[in-house]
């Protein structure tokens, strides 16, 4: 299994510099091409080493203990923590972010060296079982050995989506002697970041429905994780907008539910598989509407008295 995801990850990074080096090409002819490939390719090695530190950046996640004094926070790490070494991982690095939208993700090249990071909205607004749930999915991306490959490309898509927008502001006179002229051009602005988007989502979609079974797997507990979904899912559409991610959205395929407002439909465009049919893989495989774990005692709960999923 390692040894497939290590060629996976070969080749869609292959792939990824490749688009890089034909937007080069679109832009500035064999120079431009060589000129994109030596940044392609320092890229995926700014990527294979930073993207973790780059993404979290962005997000400004901080790295929190089971010492913190907000209860809720100790709670997330000792969890987190304990299903790691329950799932005989290293234990990850484990981070917050504040923001209102309930959400999560995993990064880093390898399960020696991921962070979790998970919103303040989850920890409120989610049962600490749901939050579990959660956190074994993001868990299983590292132990897939998702992590790198999502991360990474994050960062090459949103590098090919800055790359087309110079060729449009700063081409200048090149724009009429290229393939197309002004037309061409802008249709480089619109099918490379596309194209990245494409490859992102061939990443993404076939890992998410592989880590909710690895996830529920490991938190015993995929009534909470389905229930999780579809609470995170209805907050992402109707709630706190996530600001960071809509300024950023070549990283919206490394959350646990896409970020982005009113991107919620399983379409050819969509970064993750739709959430109902993700609920429906769940049932199916693991069968049963019981929850499979108590109700939480002793710590407070957020707006979801009940769980509104199929478990209810």
């Amino acid at each position: 299994m390692t040894g497939m995801n290590h060629l996976k990850t070969f080749v869609l990074l292959a792939a990824m510099t490749a688009l890089f080096g034909l937007v080069g090409q679109l832009i500035g002819g064999a120079t431009g091409m060589a000129i994109a490939l030596v940044l392609g390719a320092g890229a995926n090695l700014i990527g294979y080493w930073n993207a973790d530190r780059i993404v979290l950046s962005m997000y400004g996640a901080r790295e929190v203990s089971d010492s913190d004094p907000d209860p809720l926070v100790r709670i997330y790490v000792q969890d987190v923590l304990e299903l790691a070494s329950a799932a005989g991982m290293p234990p990850p690095k484990v981070t917050i972010m504040a923001n209102e939208q309930p959400n999560a993700f995993a990064t880093g090249r390898d399960p020696h060296h991921a962070t979790v990071a998970a919103t303040t909205g989850l920890l409120r607004m989610l049962e600490r079982r749901e939050v579990r749930a959660v956190m074994a999915h993001e868990l299983a991306h590292v132990r897939n050995r998702d992590t790198l490959t999502m991360t990474v490309t994050a960062t090459l898509a949103g590098a090919i989506s800055a790359l087309a927008n110079f060729a449009f502001f700063f081409g200048g006179d090149n724009r009429q002697e290229r393939p197309g002229g002004m037309i061409g051009t802008l249709a480089l602005m619109i099918l490379a970041p596309l194209a990245a988007s494409l490859v992102q989502m061939a990443i993404s979609r076939g890992r998410e429905y592989e880590a909710d079974r690895v996830g529920a797997e490991m938190s015993g507990d995929a009534p909470a994780l389905a229930s999780a979904l579809e609470k995170i899912e209805t907050f992402a559409r109707r709630g706190p907008v996530n600001l960071q991610a809509e300024r950023n959205p070549a990283t919206a395929h490394l959350f646990i539910i896409n970020p982005l407002a009113g991107r919620g439909a399983d379409n050819l465009f969509s970064t993750h598989p739709a959430t109902s049919n993700r609920v429906k893989a769940l049932i199916d495989r693991f069968g049963g509407r019981e929850a499979s774990a108590p109700r939480d005692q002793g710590r407070p709960r957020g707006p979801w008295e009940r769980s509104q999923g199929p478990w209810g």
